[in-house]
């Protein structure tokens, strides 16, 4: 199989909202989500031949689960040697108002 970066994705905000609650639920105080600004996605979806991205999980040094952004191409490969993000800024505390994904 090829990626061709229009890939479906749709997911419902019920069925989203499901699961993140279900999420929450299982983790109690852990962290909800990770916020990265447009630049740092667009860096990555604008070297050549990325056509999306894909996210690993991670620990960092600390211990702090983390997540790790990179490019792929349409064969399936990691543009690895290319911009990586992370250092995303975690919800909580950064998780604007109460909605469906954040909160019962």
């Amino acid at each position: 199989m090829s990626f061709t970066g229009n890939e479906k994705h749709d997911i419902t905000l019920a069925e989203a909202a499901a699961w993140t609650r279900t999420y929450r639920t299982q983790n109690p105080g852990a962290t909800k989500g990770h916020f990265y600004g447009k630049t740092a996605i667009q860096n990555i979806l604008n070297q050549t031949g990325c056509v999306g991205i894909r996210i690993y999980y991670a620990v960092d040094t600390n211990g702090a689960k983390q997540l790790i952004i990179v490019g792929v191409n349409s064969q399936e490969n990691d543009l690895y040697n290319g911009l990586l993000a992370e250092r995303s800024l975690a919800c909580p505390p950064h998780c604007g108002v109460n909605n469906p994904l954040n909160s019962d």
